[in-house]
């Protein structure tokens, strides 16, 4: 993508296209269809509120505003996510990549756990997403069942074994 700088001259600007999972890509069109089905509530509100009369005082023409504004901000914010999304199906070679399924066991308390490998965007440990570019994710990353790896992260460094590594979720776990 170019654009021009202030003296005329081209200037280059790289695009950085965010990984996501198919089933991400989804979920911000979900979102998308949702806040498109609100803004005509919202316009309504709004134009009902100027109708009141006098806009300097209006406590109910500001709210309206600031809620259509807000809306059409997050729409705008998500259209863009989608424009530069670039969707990543699940490796099926057994090395780890977005979207794969990785279960792990921590060395140093032998403690297991099952995460997901998703984008920035879907990343939520209480649904056991983890992000691919944390600490943890970029370490996993095209390694493989049965190898153990290190973690550097800014809280110091540990091992986790790969125990198994899945291109779906497993029966009745991670399914959302």
């Amino acid at each position: 993508m170019a654009t021009k700088s202030t003296k005329g001259t081209l200037l280059m600007t790289k695009i950085y296209f965010q990984k996501m999972t198919p089933a991400g890509y989804a979920a911000l069109e979900e979102q998308i269809a949702t806040l498109k089905a609100k803004r005509p509530t919202l316009v309504a509100r709004l134009k009902a509120a100027r109708a009141l009369g006098d806009l300097s005082e209006n406590t109910e023409y500001s709210s309206a505003k600031r809620d259509l504004r807000h809306l059409d901000s997050r729409l705008r914010y998500l259209d863009k996510q989608l424009k530069y999304a670039q969707i990543v199906t699940p490796r099926t070679d057994g090395a780890i990549d977005l979207g794969n399924w990785v279960t792990l066991e921590f060395l140093d308390d032998h403690s297991q756990v099952t995460y997901q490998l998703v984008g920035r965007q879907e990343a939520n440990l209480h649904q056991q997403k983890l992000a691919f570019d944390s600490p943890l994710g970029q370490a996993l990353s095209h390694h493989q069942a049965g190898e153990v790896v290190t973690v550097t992260a800014p809280a110091g460094t540990y091992q986790v074994k790969i125990l198994n590594v899945r291109s779906t979720a497993a029966a009745g776990f991670g399914a959302d």
